[in-house]
């Protein structure tokens, strides 16, 4: 299928699936990236009262958290950007 056409069907709300290599698919910047990280005995005791509050792993805590603190910070660095271009005008 040609790009304009798959675009068109897209566009339209039609079903694009079946034109898709869904075993290729890949989600950008979603790549996994290994670490090690060294945390203190009182921090991974309440990272894991968190999780069992929660209902989840510590893993999904620690991926979780760090997460949400960089987007809220990145969403206020955008804000603060978009008040200093106004203030310019």
């Amino acid at each position: 299928m040609k790009a304009k056409k798959f675009e068109q069907q897209f566009d339209e709300g039609g079903d694009i699936t079946a034109s898709l290599d869904l075993l290729q698919a890949k989600r950008a910047r979603q790549e996994q990236k290994r670490v090690n990280v060294d945390f203190p005995t009182w921090m991974i005791e309440s990272l894991d009262r968190e999780a069992s509050k929660l209902g989840v792993t510590r893993q999904s805590v620690i991926k979780v958290w760090p997460a949400v603190r960089l987007e809220a910070t990145a969403s206020h660095l955008s804000s603060q950007r978009t008040r200093a271009s106004a203030a310019r005008r």
